[in-house]
């Protein structure tokens, strides 16, 4: 197995992408951010990406929140990893999830995401990734998460699995 720059390429010539996903929860309210651009664009979601060269996978959850919600995370808590496959394709989205209750600064939108606060009793799954609402609400409520998504055209959810520690 070998890493190139956040991808992990295994023997089975499939790729690992390894991503970020921080979920900012306090208060009862979660901050989600409306995608402006690039993948996931108009969906609300957490904040994070790739990771860069030379970073580790939390310093990579540190610098997306900054860069796509202008705040700084004070405390960061690994709280899952998710598997994310498209029918048909190689390549493996593997996402390591954050959650942080601490930060400094102000949300601001930045050019790649507008943040907005919402209550966990009204978090927006219609304008979300479809598999949001399987375990955003077990990680909200203190849960670790592992799984992984099998998905088919128009985001189609064909087969998951997802176990809560």
């Amino acid at each position: 197995m070998l890493l190139h720059g956040g991808k992990v390429c295994n023997d089975y010539n499939s790729m690992k992408q390894i991503s970020t996903l921080c979920v900012i929860h306090k208060n009862n309210q979660i901050l989600l951010g409306m995608k402006k651009r690039g993948f996931g664009v108009g969906r609300w979601n957490g904040f994070g990406g790739k990771i860069a060269e030379s970073e580790s996978i939390e310093e990579a959850a540190n610098r997306e929140v900054r860069e796509e919600a202008g705040i700084t995370p004070s405390t960061l808590t690994q709280k899952g990893i998710i598997e994310f496959h498209n029918e048909g394709q190689q390549e493996i989205l593997e996402v390591h999830i954050f959650y942080c209750q601490k930060f400094t600064g102000t949300p601001q939108e930045t050019e790649e995401m507008r943040p907005q606060w919402f209550s966990v009793d009204a978090i927006p799954y219609a304008d979300m990734w479809p598999d949001d609402r399987y375990w955003l609400p077990q990680l909200l409520a203190g849960k670790y998460v592992t799984g992984s998504f099998l998905f088919g055209e128009q985001d189609t959810i064909l087969k998951l699995s997802l176990s809560f520690t």
